[in-house]
């Protein structure tokens, strides 16, 4: 079977590097060598597992995809930009046709939607590729759906705690309220406590050689007469449990490309169930 073509976006991030790097080293994948950037950075060329990486900003976009149309079979674009970037870089994934797994949070996703039904392409886009948390957001969504309203009046307190580097609000952490809001508890995401000091983050336990790249979340419900205290915590160290969920979704991307699926946005449940 031909390996299949990605282009990983984001570079020099760490995610898109850490992805880029694990893909090189897995005979199900070839890495092209050149990434989208941010307009901020300065940096032209990035080094991933012994390949030379050239950096495209966002005006150079034409100059970055001059030879995929010459490319033998489909391409898949890997997207770990930042979150402000999310929309234009759908947009040019769409108008390109070209499919995409979509790590980057932010983002409006009924838009995103929106754009890839419109354009018949497809996507994987996902807020949280760890296979075992997708699977307890899962459980939570299965658990709003089953028993609605079983927390009503209980309070919620939710901590999460990611890399200095990340700029908005775990995409996970909100929808897991997502899905405790649907059991009754008011609860807005804006009042999701989020760490980013690594002082802070080294005091509730977080070890130090992963302080550059964790995801600690903490979700407390109390009874309204403070005798019922649930929690729910899952806590993640490196990135390794990451990089397995964006190539299973870009292998699963391919599957879906090759049996001719378009106009369709997928999540990482329909990645874990493989249909």
């Amino acid at each position: 079977m031909q390996p299949i073509q990605i282009m990983v976006n984001g570079m020099p991030g760490n995610m898109a590097m850490r992805v880029a790097a694990a893909a090189r080293n897995d005979i199900r994948f070839n890495v092209l060598p050149a990434s989208l950037t941010g307009p901020e950075i300065e940096t032209t060329e990035v080094e991933v597992a012994d390949m030379a990486v050239q950096l495209f900003q966002p005006r150079q976009r034409p100059e970055a995809i001059a030879g995929i149309d010459a490319l033998s079979g489909p391409l898949i674009a890997v997207d770990f930009t930042h979150p402000t970037a999310v929309h234009e870089n759908a947009a040019f994934y769409c108008d390109r046709q070209i499919p995409f797994v979509m790590g980057t949070t932010g983002g409006n996703r009924d838009q995103l939607v929106e754009m890839v039904e419109n354009a018949k392409n497809i996507a994987v886009i996902a807020p949280n590729m760890a296979k075992p948390v997708v699977a307890f957001q899962e459980m939570v969504a299965h658990a709003a759906a089953s028993f609605p309203m079983i927390f009503q009046d209980y309070q919620l307190t939710v901590v999460e705690s990611h890399q200095q580097g990340k700029a908005d609000t775990s995409g996970t952490a909100k929808a897991v309220v997502g899905g405790f809001n649907k059991m009754g508890i008011d609860f807005g995401v804006d009042e999701i406590t989020r760490i980013r000091d690594p002082e802070a983050q080294q005091k509730i336990g977080i070890p130090e050689k992963y302080l550059d790249g964790h995801g600690w979340h903490t979700y407390t419900l109390t009874s309204p007469d403070r005798t019922v205290k649930l929690q729910f915590t899952h806590n993640i160290n490196g990135r390794q449990v990451y990089m397995s969920g964006v190539l299973d979704a870009v292998e699963y991307l391919q599957t879906k490309t090759a049996s001719g699926a378009s106009g369709k946005v997928f999540d990482m449940m329909d990645v874990l169930k493989g249909h």
